[in-house]
């Protein structure tokens, strides 16, 4: 959890600051419009409906995706339907990573390369 929500602080604490300048500004570049996008998914993914946690495991795996960029091209309302569709894509096609996931409570090489495998499997037949 920590490999994966470590720099997540800093880049929402670089997102609102963009977004708080953003309002002044009219013309963006490329890269602070891509920062912005990315701060928008990820301040929409860690939004949980209260008193309903999700188990640790669920939590890393859509913030690795979110943080790496694979949440970019989805539109910020179709969030939290990618997020529920890819937990139900990840329990019943690829249980193992979610069990290795809760055994080791540590993002491996081997779980991160299952992760970016089960997206490029689950986004083709979401964004359909």
């Amino acid at each position: 959890m920590k490999k994966v929500a470590g720099p997540l602080k800093l880049d929402l604490a670089q997102y609102r600051a963009l977004a708080a300048f953003a309002q002044f500004a009219s013309d963006l570049d490329k890269a602070t419009r891509d920062q912005l996008t990315r701060g928008e998914k990820l301040s929409e993914v860690i939004k949980q409906p209260q008193y309903q946690p999700l188990p640790v495991e669920k939590m890393v795996a859509i913030l690795y995706v979110a943080s790496r960029g694979q949440l970019d091209d989805i539109p910020t309302p179709r969030v939290k339907e990618f997020e529920s569709g890819f937990y139900r894509f990840l329990e019943s096609e690829r249980a193992t990573i979610l069990a290795q996931l809760a055994a080791s409570g540590a993002l491996s090489d081997e779980i991160a390369a299952g992760l970016d495998e089960a997206v490029a499997a689950f986004r083709p037949g979401f964004l359909a």
